[in-house]
């Protein structure tokens, strides 16, 4: 058997396995998915460390799926890295491709990419678990919207979509690093949305366990049901976002967003009538 090369590959590969693979196997691989670039950068033992598991595991895993040894499947992390390189080297790339007039091919690239996204939404969102999660979502007193970085515009655009509905939310920032203070109100009879895609943001990780450990119910944006945020999760949902020359952009996840909303706010006035 050859082992995937390319890390998109591997995923899919690892991903597809996942339910065969013994306990402590299973648990370098929800770790590897979930912290990529930890696998990148780290030594064997400082990565068993964090997955919680012998080094030996790390080998034994690597050789399940077909490699040599961990360094062998080390090396594909290391070149998921290289790939997607900076934000600079990224910009250097698509000059190289289209040059000074290729304003029109990037356009177009970009919105390629946006329809792929919106493709792929169209086939893995399942209907019933949808439902299920805006009956959650409408039923709760106050929508606590959780999210970092990258994903942070999601909640923001949440935040004023919920508003407009006139559904009390609290979106879970501070400047000053009180949002464990934010989220002290929460209660059973809330719940909360929280958005994150790897590499996973540690506070995201860390405000969902806590909200988590409350009672609050959780429903997830994600791109991996390896994601550290699926398993704290009520209802989680795949969203996997194409990139153009390594940029990715959120037109797949504004799109459930804006979905999620409406349907909340439609099933808040029909409870009403």
């Amino acid at each position: 058997m050859k082992p995937p090369r390319d890390f998109q590959s591997l995923k899919t590969f690892i991903i597809e396995r996942s339910d065969t693979l013994p306990k402590r196997l299973r648990q370098v691989a929800v770790f590897a998915l979930a912290q990529p670039d930890e696998v990148a950068f780290g030594t064997a033992a400082s990565i068993a460390e964090k997955a919680e598991v012998q080094p030996s595991t790390l080998v034994r895993f690597a050789q399940s799926i077909g490699y040599v040894g961990f360094s062998d499947l080390q090396a594909v992390f290391r070149e998921r890295l290289r790939e997607r390189g900076s934000y600079e080297e990224r910009l250097d790339a698509l000059s190289d491709a289209f040059g000074r007039e290729g304003g029109n091919s990037i356009l177009s690239g970009v919105i390629a990419a946006a329809g792929t996204s919106l493709d792929s939404l169209s086939t893995t969102i399942q209907s019933q678990t949808f439902d299920s999660a805006v009956k959650l979502l409408a039923g709760a007193d106050t929508i606590y919207l959780v999210a970092q970085r990258r994903s942070f515009p999601i909640t923001t655009y949440l935040a004023y979509m919920f508003g407009k509905l006139k559904i009390r939310t609290h979106l879970v920032s501070s400047p000053f690093g009180v949002e464990l203070e934010q989220m002290a109100f929460a209660t059973q009879k809330d719940a909360a949305i929280a958005v994150s895609f790897s590499p996973y943001a540690s506070q995201t990780v860390d405000h969902a366990q806590w909200l988590s450990d409350a009672n609050v119910p959780i429903v997830t944006i994600t791109d991996s049901p390896f994601s550290p945020l699926a398993g704290l999760s009520k209802h989680w949902f795949e969203v996997a976002e194409s990139d153009f020359g390594g940029f990715r952009s959120l037109s797949a996840t504004m799109a459930f967003a804006n979905a999620l909303a409406i349907a909340i706010g439609e099933e808040r006035r029909q409870n009403r009538k």
